[in-house]
């Protein structure tokens, strides 16, 4: 068999593959980094099945949390009996003591393919004075080596792109971009955390972090020259230390020139989003579908300027700066993606 013959048989088995698995993994490690994260070890023979081509970069899975008291569901055999792709409602319409508690979280770090694979997750550790939270908080708080989980995530011999773009957990794509922005709470610190880790060097801009203490600090380690930049919140609102910094980075008019040409006019008012009712989560690769297409700047497709803006945190600060920045300063949206990953004052929804 020739060398073409074979990448195209391997890429017809992937093609008939599942883009995601269940991994029936075992905590391994326990580490406080600071009094807001803790970072979670997970193990098992099964991970050498999982991954993207390339860095992991924000790469999302989802963690299926048992109840107190009871094993994960098998969301394997859910995934293997009929509709593959009907797993969800299946476990949905599980008792709620049985299917326990499914959040989504980042990798950190993965080393799946050694004699021991294992991938990291950083937890924030939203507590309050009796130690109670949502249940992936309490759950990490108590958690020891030992315990079991499930964890969905893609399936390395699937996910065949640089970007794992056929598997969608990944939203970071600058494209051609030399100059960016990231910008998030400590919910995206470890996906941030984790792109600028895997930055080239040729690659600047800024990286601000909101984060509850000044405790929460940590070294990043970046070739790039992006400029990092700390934001402790202490007793101040959240968001605001983080909407003030990208403000004063990203300022009106024409900070960036977006179509050969400097914007002081703003780039119009973006749809409304009602964070209490939607999700807030709008990206280059979801502008281009075939829905929004010819409508949002179809003359320049993403990933051809030279600014990139990755915006994520609480809900109601990300739906400001996307304000802000499509409309007072005109940023193109196929140039930023803007990801509410929690909402204060709601628990995320399974």
């Amino acid at each position: 068999m020739t060398d073409v013959t074979q990448r195209s048989a391997r890429r017809t088995a992937a093609d008939t593959e599942p883009m995601v698995l269940a991994f029936d993994v075992v905590v391994t490690a326990v580490r406080d980094l600071t009094p807001t994260f803790r970072r979670i070890t997970f193990g098992g023979a099964c991970l050498t099945g999982f991954g993207v081509v390339g860095d992991t970069l924000d790469l999302r899975i989802k963690i299926v949390i048992p109840s107190e008291g009871r094993d994960a569901p098998d969301i394997a055999a859910m995934m293997s009996s009929g509709d593959a792709s009907g797993w969800y409602q299946r476990w949905l319409g599980l008792d709620a003591a049985d299917r326990g508690s499914m959040r989504t979280y980042t990798v950190r770090e993965s080393r799946c393919s050694g004699p021991r694979p294992e991938i990291d997750v950083d937890f924030v550790m939203h507590l309050d004075a009796h130690g109670r939270g949502g249940p992936a908080a309490e759950w990490a708080a108590a958690a020891r080596p030992g315990d079991k989980v499930c964890v969905i995530g893609p399936n390395a011999s699937a996910a065949q792109c640089r970007t794992a773009g056929a598997y969608g957990g990944i939203e970071w794509s600058p494209g051609l971009a030399q100059h960016v922005l990231l910008a998030g709470d400590e919910t995206a610190v470890p996906a941030i955390s984790a792109i600028l880790e895997a930055l080239p060097e040729d690659i600047g801009g800024h990286a601000f972090l909101e984060v509850p203490d000044g405790q929460d600090i940590r070294p990043i380690r970046s070739r790039s020259s992006v400029q990092v930049t700390w934001l402790p919140r202490g007793d101040r609102p959240h968001g605001e230390h983080l909407e003030a910094a990208v403000r004063d980075a990203v300022r009106v008019p024409g900070w960036v020139s977006l179509s050969g040409r400097e914007s002081a006019n703003g780039g119009g008012e973006p749809e409304d989003v009602d964070i209490d009712r939607t999700i807030l989560w709008e990206t280059p690769q979801l502008l281009e579908t075939a829905i929004v297409r010819s409508t949002v700047n179809p003359e320049r497709p993403p990933g051809t300027q030279p600014f990139y803006a990755w915006i994520a945190g609480e809900a109601a600060v990300v739906r400001s700066l996307r304000r802000y920045l499509v409309r007072d300063v005109g940023v193109d949206r196929k140039q930023v993606a803007f990801m509410g990953y929690w909402r204060k004052g709601r628990a995320e929804q399974a």
